[in-house]
C-alpha cells in the first residue's frame, strides 16, 4: 500500500467515517522515516515534488550549536544520546531526531568564553590553603586590559552549566531535522528547561 500522509482515512470529529471520493495520489506520499545514526557522516540527497531536494542523513556525529545566553555557536561532536521523550528505543539505537537530548563535546565553547572573558572556566574549588595553578597572562595594551576587565566585571554563569563544562561535555536539545536538512543542529539547554530535562532523566534510570 506504501506511506500515504492523506487525511482521507481520518474519522470526523464526531466518529463518522468520511466518504473516500479519490484514490491515493503523488502529493500525499510518505517516504520511510531516515532513522538518522550517531555515526560517521553519510548524507543522500533525494529529489522531491517540482525538481527540490531534501538531504536524508543516514548518520551525523557532529552539528553546530548555540549558547543563547552569550550568543555563541560552534560546530562540535556529538557525544551521545542521553533522552528522547517519544521513544526508550530511540535512545537505545541512538538515533538522531528533532526534540532529543545530546551530549555533545563542551571544549570549543569553554575555550571561546574564556578568551572572550578573560577567566577560567570549569575549575575545581581550590582546597584550603592550596591555589589553583594559573597560567601567565600575556602581554596586553592597556586598551584590551580595559575592555576585557568590563566585560569580566558583567560576566556570570549559571553553576549547572559551568560544572558541565569542567566535565567536558554539556547537554543540548537538537532543533533542526536530520532526516529532511542533514544536518544535527541545535542550542545548549540552560535554566529551567535543563532542570526538567535533569529530572526527567533521572526518572527514567
Amino acid at each position: 500500500m506504501g506511506i500515504n500522509r492523506d487525511a482521507m482515512h481520518k474519522r470526523r470529529a464526531s466518529g463518522g467515517k468520511r466518504p473516500k471520493f479519490n484514490k491515493k495520489r503523488k502529493h500525499t506520499l510518505g517516504r520511510q522515516p531516515a532513522m538518522t545514526k550517531l555515526a560517521a557522516p553519510a548524507i543522500h540527497r533525494v529529489r522531491t515534488r517540482g525538481g527540490n531536494s531534501k538531504f536524508r542523513a543516514m548518520s551525523l556525529h557532529s552539528g553546530t550549536y548555540t549558547f543563547g545566553s552569550f550568543n555563541l555557536s560552534k560546530k562540535v561532536r556529538i557525544v551521545d544520546v542521553v533522552y528522547n521523550a517519544s521513544s526508550n528505543e530511540l535512545l537505545r539505537t541512538k538515533t538522531l531526531v528533532r526534540g532529543a537530548i545530546v551530549e555533545v563535546d563542551s571544549t570549543p565553547f569553554k575555550a571561546a568564553l574564556e578568551a572572550r572573558f578573560d577567566t577560567k572556566l570549569g575549575l575545581k574549588k581550590a582546597r584550603k590553603g592550596r591555589r589553583e595553578d594559573e597560567e601567565e597572562t600575556p602581554a596586553r595594551s592597556s586598551r584590551v586590559q580595559r575592555k576585557l576587565a568590563a566585560r569580566k566585571a558583567t560576566f556570570s554563569i549559571d553553576q549547572s552549566i559551568d560544572d558541565q563544562l569542567a566535565s567536558g561535555r554539556i547537554l543540548c536539545k537538537i532543533t533542526s531535522r536530520p532526516g529532511q536538512s542533514g544536518r544535527a543542529d541545535g542550542y545548549i539547554l540552560e535554566g529551567d528547561e535543563l532542570s526538567f530535562y535533569v529530572r526527567q532523566m533521572r526518572k527514567r534510570k
